[in-house]
């Protein structure tokens, strides 16, 4: 049988019952779309997230006091406390190699006052580096002068909801505020950086780190955070600063965290839950295929003669094979392109009705959709086709 003539039986076969087709397809098609849209769903969801998280960075390592990890007990003679974290860490860390930048953080929540106003809110001890730790810029004014970290004159940055909450239009530079019951001078506000996971980070206020541990009453730092150079392996880095550590400390008394390693773990979690949701759209699949193999069966059942008939003008049972698998694959193809368009639409509308959701659709999960719906009619087929390949011409033939 030519292709040509194979090609035009399969669809005149698809085409002489077309709402059975339509609604077999349909099937399919609806698959496919829930297939389509909860993954589109799932993958903007998961650019979003990781969007979030590297805003500031993606070269940055973190380390805290205290041990996260922790494995047997703890050997004999070694007191349990955790030293701190201070400021001489913090210096020794900045000196090491490929080590670009590093603020030493303490944080706290209390009343900012000033021009009249009083707000509470979040306030940050940082060192003069922290803008290029967290990729941060200064909108007016200047960032906290390079100096001693000890020593450290009493300046405060305003970030952008801060500043507009105290001051308004006014410019707050050279103003003189009140941060719990010490005294700063504003000497620069910093650029809208939004939200990060619902908490805003432009209300917050900036100081020295030696300021903050005063302010807050605290012996050591809460974290220390360290850019370094492109193209350098955390783990060279994360070594490099465990080494270092331990030395000073004695033992391991603190926890190092790349965001390398945060964002490969958070990525990992983030795909399973995406191919979590795609598999339970593609529940819908199955019952696209179960009407497939139906329908499929039925027009064996209703096509015997015709059957009987190509193999007695000479037709092989595989070309009979290829017959019926032929309109089976063309109904799930033509479902599986309907149920791509419906479920990108459906997704574009969704993002249209609602910006906040994010919403993308790659192409390799436009190509395995339809691959996927093919799949699924070659499968389905394969029973309904063999019974017809495998029909006595004779028999066949006497069924009309």
């Amino acid at each position: 049988m030519l292709p040509t003539d194979f090609t035009r039986l399969a669809l005149r076969a698809i085409t002489a019952h077309r709402l059975r087709s339509f609604l077999t397809l349909l099937g399919i098609a609806v698959g496919i779309a829930a297939v389509i849209l909860l993954t589109s769903i799932g993958e903007g969801i998961h650019r979003f997230v990781l969007a979030e998280f590297t805003q500031f960075g993606t070269n940055i390592a973190s380390m805290s006091p205290g041990k996260v990890k922790t494995s047997g007990p703890a050997p004999t003679g070694i007191p349990s406390s955790v030293r701190p974290l201070t400021l001489d860490d913090a210096r020794a860390i900045a000196r090491l190699p490929h080590v670009t930048a590093m603020t030493a953080t303490v944080w706290g929540n209390t009343e900012v006052s000033g021009n009249g106003r009083l707000r509470r809110t979040t306030v940050n001890g940082v060192s003069p580096d922290m803008l290029k730790v967290y990729s941060v810029k200064v909108k007016t004014g200047q960032f906290l002068p390079a100096e001693d970290l000890e020593n450290a004159r009493p300046f405060v940055v305003l970030g952008s909801t801060l500043k507009q909450e105290l001051f308004g239009a006014a410019n707050p530079l050279g103003a003189r505020v009140l941060v719990g019951n010490r005294q700063f001078r504003v000497i620069g506000v910093l650029e809208a950086k939004g939200q990060f996971l619902g908490i805003d980070l432009d209300d917050a206020a900036y100081i020295p780190t030696a300021r903050a541990l005063e302010l807050f009453n605290r012996d050591g730092l809460m974290k220390i955070d360290v850019a370094y150079e492109e193209g350098v392996a955390a783990k060279r880095i994360a070594d490099a600063i465990k080494t270092l550590l331990v030395a000073r400390h004695g033992r391991e008394d603190f926890t190092i965290t790349t965001q390398e390693d945060m964002l490969r773990t958070l990525s990992k979690i983030l795909d399973i839950l995406t191919m979590a949701v795609g598999a339970l759209g593609s529940i819908s699949l199955v019952v696209g295929g179960v009407g497939i193999v139906t329908i499929m069966t039925i027009a064996v059942a209703e096509r015997t003669s015709e059957i009987g008939l190509l193999v007695a003008l000479g037709a092989r049972p595989r070309t009979i094979l290829g017959l019926f698998l032929g309109e089976a694959i063309a109904l799930s193809a033509l479902g599986g392109v309907l149920g791509l368009l419906l479920g990108i639409g459906f997704a574009q509308l969704i993002h249209f009705a609602l910006p906040a959701l994010p919403v993308h659709t790659p192409l390799i999960f436009v190509v395995l959709a339809e691959g996927l719906a093919i799949a699924i009619g070659l499968l389905a087929g394969v029973l309904p086709a063999r019974r017809a390949a495998r029909l006595d011409p004779v028999d066949a033939l006497r069924a009309e």
